[in-house]
């Protein structure tokens, strides 16, 4: 059966975008003033077998590669699809088609799908996904996904910086989600940490 993973780059004190600059929108902002986050996908000479244009460290590469080539659909919040400009209609992964969560009526392209829980979601990611790996992005899914105990394995990047402010990965929980270390891999810019969720 496939697996559900929750992965992307965060701070050290926990953080998944910057702050907003004085003045600008609430939507669409992208990262904020955080765009370091994601260095670590173009500072090396490997390029990746599945995202176009990315160029990784080699140990980078390797665990990217793999968990980016097991994906078979994708699932983000509401927060996350407005702030990445609704990822111009399309998904953020080359490979596999977007779910995008939200509790309120949402209008999303024709090549993406809109559910009203994370249960649904993730249950139509699946049957999108046809036996690959379901990816979490965003702070609000992945809380509620790990908060429903739907989450089988978490991939932090870790980007050594302290933002101080922004938008965090994890909210608040209900109760503690012990994680077991699968692999660290230490690599330019970026340490990747690979947990199983313990039940």
């Amino acid at each position: 059966m496939s697996k559900v993973i929750v992965a992307l780059s965060v701070s050290v004190d926990g953080y998944i975008s910057g702050r907003t600059p004085e003045g600008a929108e609430e939507f669409g902002r992208g990262l904020g003033d955080a765009g370091m986050l994601f260095d670590w996908y173009f500072n090396g000479d490997t390029p990746s077998e599945v995202f176009e244009g990315f160029k990784l460290s080699a140990p980078s590469a390797r665990l990217f590669d793999s968990l980016a080539a097991g994906d078979g659909a994708i699932i983000c919040g509401r927060t996350t699809y407005q702030h990445s400009s609704e990822f111009g209609g399309g998904s953020p992964h080359p490979q596999a088609p977007l779910v995008v969560l939200s509790h309120q009526p949402l209008e999303v392209g024709p090549a993406q799908t809109l559910a009203y829980s994370i249960e649904e979601a993730v249950d139509v990611a699946r049957k999108l996904a046809d036996g690959k790996n379901v990816g979490i992005m965003g702070g609000g899914a992945a809380t509620s996904a790990l908060a429903a105990g739907l989450v089988d394995e978490v991939v932090l990047h870790q980007i050594p910086i302290l933002l101080g402010g922004g938008l965090r990965f994890f909210n608040e929980l209900p109760e503690h989600v012990e994680l077991r270390l699968i692999e660290a891999v230490p690599a330019p810019g970026v340490t990747h940490l690979h947990y199983a969720v313990v039940r």
